[in-house]
């Protein structure tokens, strides 16, 4: 059992608060949908839950089986795609996640990464480099390592981004094994997408609401 807590976040850039006083628990199973205007700091609160950038008030609390994981323990659980998640256009696919897969840690072979390259719907295209991709293949690349260590907690920013009509269909299957695995926390302005939260938590008004 996993549990994601947030206790009075806030965030400021200079003079600039993005957001403040954010709480919200949220344990596996369980779907949360972050929804505000552009600049109400949607993408800026993944990433503070990703451990990406720091807030500048409160904490992040992640439970695993009741014990509190430390901040470097916390990257084994998570998974994260968003449209500004960094590629390497001049390295294949492959290539691309063998140097993530070294970087987390984590052991998986060149037959086992094209089996998943496969499953996201880019078979045949793992020795291809990245910058003859289209922006809906990259998303699919992005999916691909972000579920490599099937990870407890799932971030998802703009989750159907550049997806086409197929891409779309297995977002719906990735959410749906998703929240039988963990947790899912998204961040969207798609009004389509909220069907895939449990709660909605709007930052414009900082309020909550549970979808029937």
């Amino acid at each position: 059992m996993i549990s994601l807590e947030v206790k009075d976040l806030t965030k400021s850039f200079g003079y600039r608060k993005v957001f403040e006083g954010i709480n919200f628990s949220i344990k596996s199973g369980k779907s949360l949908v972050i929804v505000g205007k552009n600049g109400s700091g949607k993408t800026t609160l993944l990433k503070i839950l990703a451990g990406f950038i720091r807030s500048s008030k409160g904490e992040v609390v992640i439970s695993l089986d009741g014990q509190i994981r430390k901040r470097e323990e916390r990257k084994k659980l998570l998974g994260f795609v968003a449209p500004d998640l960094f590629l390497y256009d001049e390295l294949t696919a492959l290539e691309n996640l063998e140097f993530l897969v070294q970087v987390q840690g984590l052991g998986f072979n060149k037959s086992e990464l094209n089996k998943k390259l496969e499953e996201m719907g880019l078979r045949g295209r793992g020795d291809d480099l990245v910058s003859s991709y289209s922006s809906g293949m990259k998303q699919r690349l992005k999916y691909v390592f972000a579920l490599l260590n099937n990870p407890q907690i799932l971030l998802l920013d703009e989750p159907g981004s550049n997806l086409d009509e197929p891409g779309l269909f297995l977002l719906d299957k990735i959410i749906e094994e998703q929240k039988k695995r963990g947790i899912l926390v998204l961040a969207t302005n798609d009004q389509r997408e909220t069907k895939y939260g449990d709660e909605i938590l709007n930052l414009d008004e900082q309020s909550f609401s549970v979808i029937p």
